[in-house]
């Protein structure tokens, strides 16, 4: 059995410390990030282009991302969004890029390199490359006219408003700022090329994101599980299949399979007479049930269900033509929530 760990008390003064300390820097680096909002300009889109029709466009072309120290940590994750959001990208270290990883960015390829200073000498075989085989090279720097600034065909600056840390050494404001621009850059391209959640989910098939962008025809019961009669069947006979299916409702349709009604626990009650069983369903049906597309989410599906405080939904075409159903388990078992 683990002994659990003793917190210390913490003393008043030094909460009211720690709490100064926390809020200084979160709110130095809200202040960048608003100041660099408002400093964007057409570069921006100039960089976008450059993306879009280097590596968006193409089938072969990606976008390489470098930088030393912590702005490469910073680059490791813009790159990872950026594949996640559909575009085509990976991280080269610089270092490594000087001892035959160079051999790793292709002229179809599109450069972001991160330096605060613009001065990093370990980029420096990366931008020669890039200048030689004219592969595009966009900047994030403080610094445009710094060595890096000044190679790049597009320069996208940071603001320039010193550290969070009291020391104004340690890499705070400038990789916040340097992280959400990358995420800029991938969410303006994603909503260029109209990535949709179907999208989303082919890149994120796994965790709770990928439960969350499940579809519906993926969960539903097929069409020979599903419980339907038609419209001028007596009771009797649909309360056989309401049993037999153990959905706790029946779908009435006309035509074979178009979706006009459902008759559920509570009609039965509703409509409770000696001469239930020989009606035709029609008579207690409720007309115009709330229905899914197979394509939808399977967690909006879910949603409807919570708020209209039912169990299932029948699945149908655009046309009205049923093809499944869709219980509240089947969205709980998948983890969808």
């Amino acid at each position: 059995m683990n002994t659990p760990i003793s917190v210390p008390t913490a003393v008043p003064d030094r909460i009211a410390s720690d709490l100064a300390a926390a809020r200084h820097v979160l709110e130095a680096e809200a202040a960048a990030l608003s100041r660099m909002s408002a400093d964007l300009n057409e570069d921006f889109s100039r960089a976008l282009n450059l993306l879009e029709d280097r590596v968006v466009a193409s089938e072969h072309g990606r976008v390489i991302v470098s930088g030393m120290g912590k702005s490469g940590h910073v680059g490791r994750k813009i790159s990872a969004t950026l594949a996640s959001t559909g575009t085509p990208s990976f991280f080269v270290h610089p270092a490594e890029a000087s001892h035959g990883d160079l051999g790793m960015i292709t002229r179809q390829d599109a450069l972001i390199l991160l330096s605060k200073s613009g001065e990093s000498t370990e980029l420096a075989d990366i931008i020669a490359y890039s200048r030689r085989f004219a592969i595009p090279l966009i900047a994030i720097t403080e610094r445009r006219e710094s060595a890096l600034g000044s190679a790049a065909d597009v320069c996208l600056c940071l603001p320039a408003d010193g550290e969070a840390c009291p020391l104004g050494l340690a890499p705070t404001t400038s990789t916040t700022a340097t992280l959400a621009l990358g995420d800029a850059i991938a969410v303006a391209l994603l909503e260029r090329r109209g990535f949709s959640a179907s999208d989303f989910k082919t890149f994120h098939p796994g965790g709770k994101l990928g439960q969350r962008l499940l579809k519906v025809r993926e969960l539903m019961h097929p069409l020979p599980e599903v419980p339907l009669i038609a419209r001028d069947a007596r009771m009797g006979d649909a309360l056989i299949v309401m049993s037999e299916k153990s959905f706790g409702c029946v779908g009435i349709v006309e035509d074979g399979d178009r979706l006009v009604g459902i008759i559920t626990d509570g009609d039965l009650r509703r409509h409770m007479a000696p001469d239930l069983l020989d009606r035709p369903a029609g008579q207690v049906m409720t007309a115009g049930p709330k229905t899914v597309a197979p394509d939808g989410l399977a967690a909006e599906a879910l949603g409807v269900m919570n708020d209209r405080k039912i169990t299932s939904l029948f699945v149908v075409t655009a046309e009205g033509r049923v093809v499944g159903l869709i219980h509240m388990h089947d969205c709980l078992r998948a983890g969808v929530s």
